[in-house]
């Protein structure tokens, strides 16, 4: 197919092309390359002659020109064959590949593919090679709800995690749900207003997930990213953010969700260390209300994000670090879904190697400037 850049037109909507599509993807948003090109990063909207999209986000090499690109979770599948998504990237990267002034030295892609549908030897036919990931997990856990009413979501989890769902409920922690796309009224059971603006909500959020990141020798990039990136797809309507409150409303636990294609999908979660022991069941019930929201917008599944970590793509054992975490999200009916993974296909390997060399140097320039 032959591929451009998007019109004003195109661009209007082009949210509903690769966001809100099956297989879409958040990071295919207007509103991420508007967060990553304040980064530095160059975001370009393609469009296929079928009308299809997909956003290339590339970034030159410093002092040499030219540069990497990546497609961030795309291109999405759209409900398509996997060797239809292979050939839209292969055309991709030919086009970025062979452009002698405007062109990329190296293109990377991680699409949600299963690996079961041989996405990855596609792609390897194409010249790609597998990479390590550059989103924190390379597979996921996630709940089947095609056709799931809420106590039909409710009877696949287990026994213990629906005694703590209950035990919340009971001891009054509520869930704060902070979504653009509906008014204070809006909701929904189970669910209370906000009672703050969610940018403040939002930043105290950052601070729960850094306590939990230090538990689990998780890091994070600096507040100001992250922070603003979730109040920018917020805004959107792309984000949701749940957060548990135990009576007299102090902050026990959140949750944020992405909302693309037909699933809901769990970004984030961080939990008080004090929480674990005066309020226990306060994240099981967070996550209990992330999929009554799921069912109740007629999503397929729920993503429950990832347990594996670098140097350990693959199911964790029982002793390993996210062995709990595994078994924390098996509980609510998840199952262990294997994805292709993040590849990249080397156009001209000696700038590449040298791209790498001066991107390195050009950080270290930048740490040890003062100020």
């Amino acid at each position: 197919m032959t591929l451009r850049i998007a019109t004003a037109e195109e661009l209007a909507d082009w949210d509903e092309r690769t966001v809100d599509r099956p297989g879409g993807h958040v990071l295919q948003s207007r509103a991420w390359a508007a967060h990553r090109e304040s980064s530095g990063w160059r975001p370009r909207h393609f469009v296929f002659d079928d009308g299809f999209g997909a956003l290339v986000l590339s970034r030159a090499w410093p002092w040499l020109g030219l540069g990497s690109a990546y497609i961030p979770r795309g291109p999405i599948s759209a409900g398509e064959e996997p060797a239809s998504t292979a050939r839209r990237l292969a055309d991709l990267a030919a086009h970025l590949g062979n452009d002698p002034t405007d062109g990329i030295d190296v293109l990377a892609s991680d699409a949600e593919i299963e690996a079961k549908t041989g996405y990855g030897d596609l792609l390897a036919g194409n010249g790609f090679r597998p990479i390590e990931e550059i989103q924190p997990s390379r597979h996921k856990i996630a709940i089947g709800l095609a056709g799931a009413d809420e106590p039909a979501a409710f009877d696949q989890i287990s026994k213990s995690t629906r005694q703590r769902i209950r035990k919340a409920e009971k001891d009054g922690i509520v869930i704060v749900r902070h979504d653009s796309r509906l008014t204070r009224r809006e909701v929904g059971e189970g669910f209370e207003p906000p009672s703050e603006p969610t940018d403040v909500a939002l930043d105290r959020f950052y601070d729960l997930l850094l306590e939990t990141g230090e538990r689990r020798d998780f890091s994070f990039g600096p507040r100001g990213q992250f922070v603003a990136w979730w109040q920018a797809a917020h805004r959107a309507g792309h984000l949701v953010y749940l957060e548990a409150r135990s009576p007299g409303g102090v902050p026990q636990a959140g949750l944020v969700l992405y909302r693309h294609g037909e699933r809901l999908s769990t970004v984030h979660s961080g939990d008080r260390a004090e929480a674990r022991r005066d309020h226990p069941g306060a994240l099981h019930l967070l996550r209990w209300r992330a999929i009554q929201l799921a069912v109740r917008e007629g999503r397929t599944e729920m993503d429950l994000g990832g347990a594996d970590v670098p140097g350990m793509r693959r199911e964790p054992r029982e002793g390993e670090p996210m062995w709990g975490l595994y078994q924390h999200k098996l509980s609510f009916g998840g199952r262990w879904i294997q994805l292709a993974g993040a590849h990249e296909r080397v156009f001209r390997p000696g700038r590449y190697r040298a791209g790498r060399v001066a991107a390195r140097i050009a950080r270290l320039l930048s740490r040890s400037r003062p100020g």
